[in-house]
């Protein structure tokens, strides 16, 4: 039974089954899954004969094949656990304890996103010189790869300084060379400029023995104006003529009532001496 729920388990990866019956074969499939890592398998001798015990146990020539090609290949950095047990509840009728057992490296959904771990493994007493000569020739090697790092980022600074020097000498001969064309342009727009104002004053100045046309127009004005005067000096003699008369007449109304009153007073004079 725990050979043909193995087979099943490395074929399909997970099953269902009871909790009993699950801690059972974790037990039974656990070291078999040890034997097939690949460093258990380093020499021909020995991966046969764990292949061999592997057939013993399984009596199944494809899952022995799957066990050691796919699974070894997925569970070759975990150092123990290669299984997981979840518990799914009672089931009906007979009210056991179900539960899933699943190879862990093979749940996607679960172990996404997640870093895999350093495989740490425990040595010997033997083998603590061993790895102190290690450690100190990983420290040396760190230390010369440092001090190649070093070396490579002081060359990259001083040759980005140069590459920073050449770009600054040649910002700063386009400057010049865009300075002094615009100086030379500005220039040239200065003389074309006064050549023009020179030209236009040459050409309002009249030329010697001929009458420009605000002469005529002067000319015109005065006429103008010695007639309009003309004009109202005439005006002006009708209009004192006018009042001479007016003037004349008043005196002559005035004479005839100092007549008439000389006339009433004689008249007086002449009703008191009848009486």
């Amino acid at each position: 039974m725990l050979a043909n729920m193995a087979c099943s388990l490395i074929e399909h990866k997970r099953i269902n089954t009871t909790v009993a019956k699950a801690k059972a074969l974790r037990q039974f499939v656990e070291p078999l899954i040890t034997k097939s890592k690949p460093e258990n398998n380093v020499t021909a001798e020995k991966g046969t004969h764990n292949r061999r015990i592997a057939f013993k146990n399984l009596r199944n020539k494809y899952a022995v094949t799957e066990l050691f090609g796919t699974v070894a290949e997925k569970v070759g950095d975990r150092p123990g656990g290669y299984t997981r047990i979840i518990k799914l509840g009672n089931r009906l009728g007979d009210n056991a304890d179900m539960a899933m057992i699943e190879l862990v490296d093979f749940n996607e959904l679960y172990n996404a996103g997640k870093p895999k771990k350093k495989s740490t493994r425990r040595s010997r007493r033997g083998g603590t010189k061993k790895e102190e000569t290690k450690a100190a020739e990983s420290v040396e090697e760190t230390k010369g790869n440092d001090a190649e790092t070093e070396k490579k980022a002081d060359v990259a600074k001083e040759s980005n300084a140069d590459d920073e020097v050449k770009e600054a000498k040649k910002a700063e001969g386009t400057s010049e060379s865009t300075s002094g064309a615009k100086t030379e342009a500005t220039s040239e727009t200065i003389n074309e400029e006064a050549e023009t104002k020179s030209e236009a004053k040459a050409d309002d100045k009249p030329k010697a023995g001929t009458k420009t046309d605000a002469e005529p127009k002067a000319e015109a004005g005065q006429g103008d104006a010695e007639t309009k005067k003309e004009a109202a000096a005439e005006s002006g003699g009708a209009e004192a003529k006018d009042t001479t008369t007016e003037t004349k007449d008043g005196d002559t109304e005035a004479k005839d009532g100092d007549t008439e009153a000389k006339d009433g007073d004689t008249e007086t004079k002449k009703d008191d001496t009848k009486k």
